[in-house]
């Protein structure tokens, strides 16, 4: 019928979102480990700064590589 369309994915494109995403995870998983390493090594001053107490930093430093905020 005109105007109908189907919702479901073709089974090519639904794999190669699969090894997309497959393939992106590490890539964000290395990047989380980068950035929290990164905010672990500032300084007393630059986290009054931005707001941010020795605890929080300690806090998300301590977090799993996985554990993606962005991905719940």
């Amino acid at each position: 019928m005109k105007g109908n369309y189907s919702t479901i994915p073709a089974p090519a494109s639904s794999f190669k979102h699969l090894l997309r995403a497959a393939l992106q995870r590490p890539s964000r998983w290395l990047e989380l480990h980068r950035q929290r390493r990164q905010l672990a090594s500032l300084s007393d001053a630059t986290l009054h700064d931005l707001g941010l107490s020795r605890a929080d930093i300690h806090q998300e430093s301590e977090r799993h590589f996985w554990d993606d905020p962005l991905h719940k």
